[in-house]
């Protein structure tokens, strides 16, 4: 017997003695730990034979030491430099606080007697242990080397072979005599931005600030702060992020923007827009997510209705006709307006886009970026497609008065045209071009269809919950009386692990999809108002972008609260 239960010792041969363990079952879990380097406690927790919170219990019991919440804990007050962080993460141990010579130390292992004396020969004090929660301890920890900037040193991406390039091909092998191929921060920075896409991230954003450095990533349309590097680091970090985007790194007083690729592997990469600010205390850096497989979901990924969805696809494949995309910024109309794109490449159509800059490449369209500096704008580079046989132009945004005639032309001559406007819904479209100064005329005898939307984040699957809204909040919301009939459920958002407590996973399209009908057109042409048209689109069962997110609440794909911040009226 004495042979067979000779390996274990310490928290193992404790729970065996107490009858919280057979000897067998401590005797595997200590071979476990042995083989996969990892902790007793750390195999005895995942193997679900006790919590965490028990065995900090138990041994907070029997040795009668103090047990502690860790995450009542505010880590401001936590002594810094006192001790070495491998010490901290190869034990499972923090130092909480320092009174006099005595310093109270929280650790999950209490039988651990060879950490504490580690503990005491460092520091010179007297260690007093307070137990706590291995795996609250651990959260704990990673949070400490992450402030103090200790992980630069130690990160491990497992994609080790990933590829950062520029986005010029052409000035390829500028950044091999740089002086920032600083180790750390070159695989810190892979970190981030491999992190950002696998959170589904849409920006990243680099803020410097006089006391700390942070960084936050836009997911689902809200920013979140997700670490706080030293801000010793700032400089390598924008110099480096610099430097792969073809960036002038002496240049800190302008504004730059520029373009970088992640290559994930032969089939996948990763493009990010960078734009760089100079502040106060040193250059905000903001680098959008531009993951072309975005465009590639098709459209019935985006959200429309069916109705709406057919209206869209009939518009799009006519021979000519201009179809307008609306919304503000962020409100993926680019995403739309690719999805149409991809459906009409095919290898007998020549599609031509106007960009400011190109946000998604894809194969088969001839993309241009603006560059109104070098006098490339959008009115130039459209007048160049028409000289180039186009079937298809997409112009990225219609900012002025010639670049709207020369649109409204092209469609007007045979062309199928895409654009986007930045209007609050379709009816104040038609205006807007109108007081653009196109004539009346020109707008009816050319726009076929005009799409405005929203994003509304998408409730959380595996966590949303059945909510009870009183009848009078769903009529002002905008549903009529005969839809309370009881046949559906809103939903509410709830919050867990899925969704990093949230509510939310993932955002849905909601849409205003308005085809230009001949008795519009002949609102227009009398110069009929925003409110005229829209009262006509009514009539003629269009539904508006809150009609439009009140259906999603009724599938239950988002919440009441959601449509109303949205689609605010």
């Amino acid at each position: 017997m004495s042979t067979a239960t000779a390996p274990i010792s310490g928290l193992a041969r404790l729970l065996v003695q107490h009858g919280r363990l057979l000897e067998a079952e401590a005797e595997a879990l200590h071979n476990n730990a042995v083989n996969t380097k990892h902790s007793f406690i750390e195999q005895l927790i995942s193997s679900r034979k006790m919590s965490a919170r028990e065995v900090a219990e138990f041994g907070a019991q029997t040795f009668g030491y103090p047990l502690l919440d860790i995450d009542q804990i505010d880590t401001s007050y936590i002594p810094s430099g006192v001790l070495d962080q491998k010490v901290m993460q190869s034990n499972r141990l923090v130092p909480l606080f320092k009174r006099g010579s005595k310093l109270f130390v929280g650790i999950s292992d209490i039988t651990n007697l060879q950490a504490l004396e580690e503990v005491r020969f460092q520091t010179g004090l007297q260690v007093e242990p307070i137990v706590a929660e291995d795996n609250k301890l651990a959260v704990l920890i990673d949070k400490l080397v992450e402030a103090s900037g200790a992980n630069l040193k130690n990160i491990a991406v497992d994609e080790a072979d990933l590829d950062i390039q520029g986005g010029d091909e052409e000035q390829a092998g500028d950044t091999a005599n740089t002086d920032v191929d600083d180790a750390p921060v070159v695989k810190y920075l892979q970190k981030i931005l491999l992190d950002a896409i696998n959170a589904g991230a849409s920006d990243i954003h680099f803020e410097p600030y006089e006391k700390f450095y942070r960084i936050r990533y836009r997911q689902d349309g809200v920013l979140r702060e997700i670490a706080q590097p030293p801000l010793a680091i700032k400089e390598k970090l924008a110099s480096r992020i610099k430097v792969i985007s073809k960036l002038d790194i002496s240049e800190k007083r302008v504004p730059q923007d520029g373009r970088m690729k992640l290559v994930l592997s032969k089939s996948r990469a990763i493009d990010f827009r960078v734009s760089t600010l100079p502040t106060l205390h040193g250059e905000k850096i903001c680098i959008r997510i531009l993951d072309p497989t975005s465009a590639t979901l098709g459209v019935d990924a985006l959200g429309y209705e069916p109705d709406q969805k057919a209206a869209l696809l009939d518009a799009i494949h006519r021979p000519y006709g201009m179809v307008l995309v609306t919304g503000p910024t962020g409100s993926g109309k680019t995403v739309s307006l690719y999805t149409c794109l991809n459906i009409l490449n095919e290898p007998g159509i020549n599609i031509s886009t106007a960009e400011d800059p190109a946000e998604i490449n894809l194969a088969g369209i001839n993309q241009v970026n603006v560059n109104d500096k070098a006098g490339l704008t959008f009115s130039i580079a459209l007048k160049a497609f028409l000289r180039q046989d186009p079937d298809v132009i997409m112009v990225g945004e219609i900012r002025d008065l010639e670049t709207a005639d020369i649109a409204i032309k092209a469609a007007q001559t045979g062309h199928m045209v895409f654009s986007t406007l930045h209007t609050n819904d379709a009816p104040t479209t038609l205006t807007r071009l109108v007081n653009m100064g196109v004539a009346p005329f020109n707008v009816a005898s050319s726009v076929i269809l005009i799409s405005a939307q929203r994003l509304a984040r998408r409730l959380c699957s595996s966590c949303k919950a059945p909510v009870d809204i009183p009848p009078e909040a769903l009529l002002d919301a905008g549903y009529r009386e005969a839809e309370l009939d009881g046949s559906w459920v809103p939903y509410r958002a709830v919050g867990c692990d899925a969704c990093k407590g949230t509510g939310y996973k993932g955002r849905v399209g909601i849409y205003q999809v308005m085809p230009i009908s001949d008795e519009m057109n002949r609102i227009i042409m009398k110069n009929g108002t925003a409110i005229d048209i829209a009262d006509q689109a009514r009539r003629e069962g269009v539904r508006d972008l809150r009609q439009s997110g009140l259906l999603k609440v009724k599938q239950g794909m988002t919440s009441l609260e959601e449509v109303m911040a949205v689609t605010n009226e």
